[in-house]
């Protein structure tokens, strides 16, 4: 049975590179690649835990088409657990395309597909309370998960002895906190992006950031920082601090980079590692993701990410 069950968004990304300008109506700009890869929060998170040796499980939900049989198959070929995707034949697969620029950030058109209709209903509860973390990944991108879903699972996860993790997306309805706030206090470790966060809690520093989500009922929050790394905030080992980012040569596309750290931290966890030592592993993990195009495609065996961070200096050691 697998040791973290990935639950959430589950989708295929058309990703553009490099786009230097969004073509005006009617016209045509050329990139120099178009690829297609297996995509979504849920979906990159375990195939990087799959990676870096951890057995995962995906739950979410896909359509009979092209874009759900080419997920699958990838998914496989990862050696995911897929017993808990469930197959909707009246909707389109989830998909995105995303535009990477010449600095590798990347702005992303996505339809919900079948993202949109993934409810408690449809997680395989066996094969939850069969693992050891419960990861919710993609939170704010589920309207019919999001909520009572979300927090029923959590609670039941709990009851279970499960460790239970959650990690968020951009709302594109604008309505945050009020989606999660139900959620949070069966959070063990909470880990939005930092610009998520920002919007979630009101603040602007990830000091207050932390202090306002474990006021919510989170046990413990990494806030992710992009370049600058992530700060953590363990109410378990009652310590606070940042770890910084690692450098790496040239950032070639950051999609996937927060799904990367999440699945790094995790693994982390599986271990038993403290806090700050998981947080080091999640920011080598990420540090590889941003060096290829896509997703999951630079994330690397745990033996070459440990390798990774032995040979690599922090941005913040090199000035």
């Amino acid at each position: 049975m697998p040791e973290v069950a990935c639950v959430g968004v589950a989708c295929v990304d058309v990703l553009a590179k490099t786009v230097h300008r969004i073509p005006k109506r009617g016209k045509l700009e050329i990139v120099e690649a178009l690829q297609l890869q297996a995509g979504g929060c849920a979906v990159n998170a375990a195939i990087g835990l799959s990676r870096l040796g951890v057995t995962s499980a995906l739950i979410g939900k896909i359509g009979n088409d092209g874009f759900g049989q080419y997920l699958l198959k990838v998914l496989q070929e990862e050696r995911v657990n897929t017993e808990g995707l469930a197959i909707d034949p009246h909707v389109q697969t989830s998909a995105s395309v995303v535009l990477i620029d010449h600095s590798g950030e990347r702005s992303i058109l996505h339809c919900l597909g079948t993202n949109a209709l993934f409810t408690y209903e449809d997680v395989n509860l066996t094969l939850v309370q069969s693992s050891k973390i419960l990861f919710i990944a993609g939170a704010l991108l589920l309207p019919r998960f999001d909520g009572e879903g979300a927090t029923k699972l959590s609670r039941l996860a709990r009851d279970a002895g499960l460790l239970v993790c959650m990690d968020t997306a951009w709302d594109w309805s604008g309505q945050w906190f009020c989606k999660i706030r139900h959620t949070l206090p069966y959070v063990h470790w909470f880990m939005p992006s930092f610009e998520e966060a920002k919007e979630l809690s009101g603040h602007s520093n990830p000091e207050d950031m932390a202090c306002f989500f474990i006021t919510q009922g989170v046990e413990n929050v990494v806030i992710k920082l992009g370049e600058k790394g992530c700060y953590v905030h363990s109410t378990a080992d009652k310590s606070s601090f940042f770890v910084p980012a690692y450098k790496v040569e040239r950032v070639v596309d950051t999609s996937g980079a927060g799904d990367a750290f999440c699945a790094g931290f995790i693994a982390g966890l599986i271990e038993g590692l403290t806090p700050y030592q998981c947080a080091k592993l999640a920011n080598a993990v990420a540090a590889h993701c941003i060096m290829e195009i896509g997703t999951t495609v630079g994330i690397r065996r745990k033996e070459e990410i440990l390798n990774f961070m032995k040979a690599h200096p922090t941005i913040s050691s090199t000035g």
